[in-house]
């Protein structure tokens, strides 16, 4: 039988909510630029926390998705290529690599005309992954 496990609600909405913070780009582009860039840069207990916390949630999912290989449900996909892909984005954050390094500071050009997309798909996703934490919180106790 399927089980929603206890933590999974909480991967979705605490993505949802990380990626609805977002908004603040569209409101402020200079001062949003300039926060995550300083954070990305100076690499201080904020930023080992919240990389620990992303890829700890991101390796449980993981985990759970092949733990129920043949009995998962569909959104536990979204912890294979979300997951995956923020795995690799971490790592290779961390170690500096230098591609994906002048593609965040592409990301992060206030004066880019794409800038409005990039932050307002990460405004879509996170609406979606709050959304669906917490249906999954309601389902919780149905699931047990």
């Amino acid at each position: 039988m399927k089980k929603i496990k206890a933590f999974e609600p909480w991967v979705f909405i605490f993505f949802g909510v990380f990626h609805l913070h977002r908004i603040w780009g569209l409101i402020d582009r200079k001062t949003y630029a300039d926060f995550w860039l300083g954070i990305m840069e100076n690499r201080g207990v904020f930023y080992y926390s919240l990389m620990g916390i992303l890829a700890g949630l991101c390796i449980c999912g993981i985990v759970t998705f092949f733990k129920n290989l043949h009995n998962n449900f569909w959104w536990r996909w979204i912890y294979i290529f979300c997951g995956g892909y923020l795995l690799f984005d971490l790592f290779a954050i961390i170690t500096g690599m230098k591609f994906w390094r002048e593609l965040i500071f592409k990301m992060f050009d206030t004066t880019g005309i794409y800038w409005n997309l990039i932050w307002g798909m990460f405004i879509v996703i996170g609406g979606i992954s709050l959304a669906l934490g917490i249906s999954l919180l309601r389902r919780l106790p149905k699931s047990e």
